[in-house]
Protein backbone atom coordinates (compact mmCIF):
# COMPACT_ATOMS: atom_id res chain seq x y z
CA UNK A 1 0.00 0.00 0.00
CA UNK A 2 1.66 3.21 -1.13
CA UNK A 3 1.59 6.25 1.12
CA UNK A 4 0.15 9.40 -0.42
CA UNK A 5 2.66 12.28 -0.51
CA UNK A 6 -0.07 14.57 0.81
CA UNK A 7 -1.43 13.99 4.29
CA UNK A 8 -4.77 15.08 5.70
CA UNK A 9 -2.77 16.25 8.74
CA UNK A 10 -1.03 18.92 6.66
CA UNK A 11 -2.76 22.25 7.32
CA UNK A 12 -2.83 23.38 3.63
CA UNK A 13 -4.24 20.01 2.53
CA UNK A 14 -6.88 20.11 5.27
CA UNK A 15 -7.81 23.69 4.32
CA UNK A 16 -8.20 22.62 0.69
CA UNK A 17 -10.44 19.71 1.76
CA UNK A 18 -12.56 22.14 3.76
CA UNK A 19 -12.90 24.54 0.84
CA UNK A 20 -13.75 21.73 -1.55
CA UNK A 21 -16.28 19.82 0.56
CA UNK A 22 -17.75 21.97 3.35
CA UNK A 23 -20.64 23.28 1.25
CA UNK A 24 -21.71 19.88 -0.06
CA UNK A 25 -21.42 18.28 3.39
CA UNK A 26 -23.53 21.09 4.86
CA UNK A 27 -26.13 20.70 2.08
CA UNK A 28 -26.09 16.93 2.52
CA UNK A 29 -27.07 17.33 6.19
CA UNK A 30 -29.41 20.26 5.52
CA UNK A 31 -31.45 18.06 3.19
CA UNK A 32 -31.76 15.58 6.02
CA UNK A 33 -32.72 17.98 8.82
CA UNK A 34 -34.06 21.19 7.28
CA UNK A 35 -32.20 23.34 9.82
CA UNK A 36 -29.30 25.35 8.39
CA UNK A 37 -27.75 25.99 11.82
CA UNK A 38 -27.84 22.29 12.72
CA UNK A 39 -26.38 21.40 9.31
CA UNK A 40 -23.56 23.92 9.80
CA UNK A 41 -22.77 22.52 13.28
CA UNK A 42 -22.72 18.93 12.04
CA UNK A 43 -20.51 19.85 9.07
CA UNK A 44 -18.01 21.55 11.39
CA UNK A 45 -18.05 18.60 13.80
CA UNK A 46 -17.37 16.21 10.90
CA UNK A 47 -14.31 18.26 9.93
CA UNK A 48 -13.15 18.26 13.57
CA UNK A 49 -13.40 14.47 13.58
CA UNK A 50 -11.45 14.35 10.32
CA UNK A 51 -8.72 16.52 11.87
CA UNK A 52 -8.64 14.43 15.07
CA UNK A 53 -8.32 11.23 13.02
CA UNK A 54 -6.13 12.66 10.24
CA UNK A 55 -3.30 10.15 10.83
CA UNK A 56 -5.69 7.24 10.27
CA UNK A 57 -7.35 8.56 7.11
CA UNK A 58 -5.70 8.62 3.72
CA UNK A 59 -6.38 11.65 1.55
CA UNK A 60 -8.31 9.66 -1.06
CA UNK A 61 -10.81 8.49 1.60
CA UNK A 62 -11.27 11.86 3.35
CA UNK A 63 -14.40 12.82 1.41
CA UNK A 64 -16.11 9.49 2.14
CA UNK A 65 -15.10 9.84 5.80
CA UNK A 66 -16.71 13.30 5.95
CA UNK A 67 -19.98 12.05 4.50
CA UNK A 68 -20.07 9.05 6.81
CA UNK A 69 -19.14 11.08 9.90
CA UNK A 70 -21.69 13.80 9.17
CA UNK A 71 -24.43 11.23 8.57
CA UNK A 72 -23.58 9.44 11.80
CA UNK A 73 -23.55 12.72 13.73
CA UNK A 74 -26.97 13.59 12.33
CA UNK A 75 -28.40 10.17 13.18
CA UNK A 76 -27.09 10.46 16.73
CA UNK A 77 -28.90 13.80 17.16
CA UNK A 78 -32.27 12.57 15.89
CA UNK A 79 -32.23 9.06 17.25
CA UNK A 80 -35.89 8.92 18.30
CA UNK A 81 -37.33 11.87 16.39
CA UNK A 82 -39.23 11.91 13.13
CA UNK A 83 -37.48 14.25 10.74
CA UNK A 84 -39.47 16.38 8.35
CA UNK A 85 -37.84 18.76 6.00
CA UNK A 86 -39.68 21.98 5.21
CA UNK A 87 -38.79 22.78 1.66
CA UNK A 88 -37.29 26.25 1.78
CA UNK A 89 -39.20 28.96 0.02
CA UNK A 90 -37.95 29.93 -3.35
CA UNK A 91 -37.05 33.56 -3.65
CA UNK A 92 -39.74 35.41 -5.51
CA UNK A 93 -38.93 38.51 -7.42
CA UNK A 94 -41.56 41.19 -7.87
CA UNK A 95 -43.68 40.08 -10.76
CA UNK A 96 -45.98 42.99 -11.46
CA UNK A 97 -46.63 41.75 -14.97
CA UNK A 98 -48.37 38.60 -13.71
CA UNK A 99 -52.02 38.44 -12.81
CA UNK A 100 -53.08 38.08 -9.17
CA UNK A 101 -54.73 34.75 -10.09
CA UNK A 102 -51.43 33.42 -11.43
CA UNK A 103 -49.57 34.55 -8.30
CA UNK A 104 -52.17 32.87 -6.08
CA UNK A 105 -52.02 29.65 -8.10
CA UNK A 106 -48.23 29.71 -7.94
CA UNK A 107 -48.27 30.12 -4.14
CA UNK A 108 -50.76 27.27 -3.80
CA UNK A 109 -48.62 25.09 -6.05
CA UNK A 110 -45.47 25.88 -4.03
CA UNK A 111 -47.25 24.95 -0.78
CA UNK A 112 -48.47 21.74 -2.38
CA UNK A 113 -44.95 20.99 -3.66
CA UNK A 114 -43.35 21.71 -0.28
CA UNK A 115 -45.82 19.43 1.48
CA UNK A 116 -45.34 16.72 -1.14
CA UNK A 117 -41.55 16.83 -0.76
CA UNK A 118 -41.88 16.81 3.03
CA UNK A 119 -44.08 13.69 2.78
CA UNK A 120 -41.37 11.73 0.96
CA UNK A 121 -39.36 9.31 3.03
CA UNK A 122 -36.03 10.66 4.22
CA UNK A 123 -34.15 8.48 1.70
CA UNK A 124 -36.36 9.57 -1.21
CA UNK A 125 -36.25 13.25 -0.20
CA UNK A 126 -32.47 13.20 0.16
CA UNK A 127 -31.89 11.64 -3.27
CA UNK A 128 -34.50 13.88 -4.92
CA UNK A 129 -33.02 17.11 -3.50
CA UNK A 130 -29.41 16.12 -4.16
CA UNK A 131 -30.29 15.38 -7.79
CA UNK A 132 -32.72 18.21 -8.50
CA UNK A 133 -31.31 21.02 -6.34
CA UNK A 134 -27.58 20.24 -6.12
CA UNK A 135 -27.54 18.78 -9.64
CA UNK A 136 -25.63 15.67 -8.49
CA UNK A 137 -25.55 12.66 -10.78
CA UNK A 138 -26.80 9.28 -9.61
CA UNK A 139 -23.18 8.07 -9.44
CA UNK A 140 -22.18 11.00 -7.23
CA UNK A 141 -25.19 10.48 -4.97
CA UNK A 142 -24.46 6.76 -4.69
CA UNK A 143 -20.86 7.49 -3.69
CA UNK A 144 -21.91 10.16 -1.18
CA UNK A 145 -24.50 7.95 0.50
CA UNK A 146 -22.55 4.71 0.25
CA UNK A 147 -25.28 2.91 -1.71
CA UNK A 148 -25.53 1.45 -5.20
CA UNK A 149 -26.57 3.44 -8.25
CA UNK A 150 -29.54 1.07 -8.57
CA UNK A 151 -30.65 2.03 -5.05
CA UNK A 152 -30.42 5.72 -6.01
CA UNK A 153 -32.46 5.05 -9.16
CA UNK A 154 -35.10 3.17 -7.15
CA UNK A 155 -35.36 5.95 -4.55
CA UNK A 156 -35.66 8.60 -7.25
CA UNK A 157 -38.25 6.54 -9.15
CA UNK A 158 -40.35 6.13 -6.00
CA UNK A 159 -39.99 9.81 -5.11
CA UNK A 160 -41.08 10.96 -8.58
CA UNK A 161 -43.92 8.47 -8.62
CA UNK A 162 -45.20 9.74 -5.27
CA UNK A 163 -44.79 13.40 -6.30
CA UNK A 164 -46.64 12.82 -9.59
CA UNK A 165 -49.46 11.18 -7.72
CA UNK A 166 -49.79 14.13 -5.32
CA UNK A 167 -49.17 16.91 -7.83
CA UNK A 168 -50.38 16.49 -11.36
CA UNK A 169 -48.08 17.71 -14.17
CA UNK A 170 -44.99 18.07 -12.01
Amino acid sequence: MSVSPKSVCDQPVFNELFKAHSRTIRNHIYYKCGDPDQAEDIMQEAFIRLWNNCKKIILEKARAFLYKASTNLFLNQVEHQKVRLAYSKLSHRDRNHESPDFILEEKEFMIKLQNAIADLTEAQREVFLLNRIDKKTYNEIAEMLGISVKAVEKRMHNALKKLRKIIKNI
